[in-house]
């Protein structure tokens, strides 16, 4: 089976499920609405947690390889004069 036709079976099932939850939900479809309403907020909030936090790490190790960089180069302009 090629990659192609799994992916389009896993999303195809994964949309009829939603369908089949939401038709069959126990609830009334206003709450379900604001139920589904604050889980796409709390997943979006939790994408945005994770992408600043990524974004914090890669600024660190940014500048922290800026200054060891800056360091080594000014050592190495000091022992070009001393030479």
């Amino acid at each position: 089976m090629s990659l192609s036709k799994v992916c389009c079976g896993v999303i195809f099932g994964a949309v009829a499920g939603a369908v089949l939850g939401i038709l069959f939900a126990p609830d009334k479809g206003s709450v379900t609405r604001k139920n589904i309403s604050k889980k796409g907020n709390y997943y979006v909030e939790s994408v945005k947690d994770n992408y600043n936090e990524f974004l914090d790490r890669i600024s660190g190790r940014f500048h922290k390889g800026m200054k060891h960089t800056t360091k080594k180069v000014e050592e190495e302009i000091d022992n070009l004069k001393v030479s």
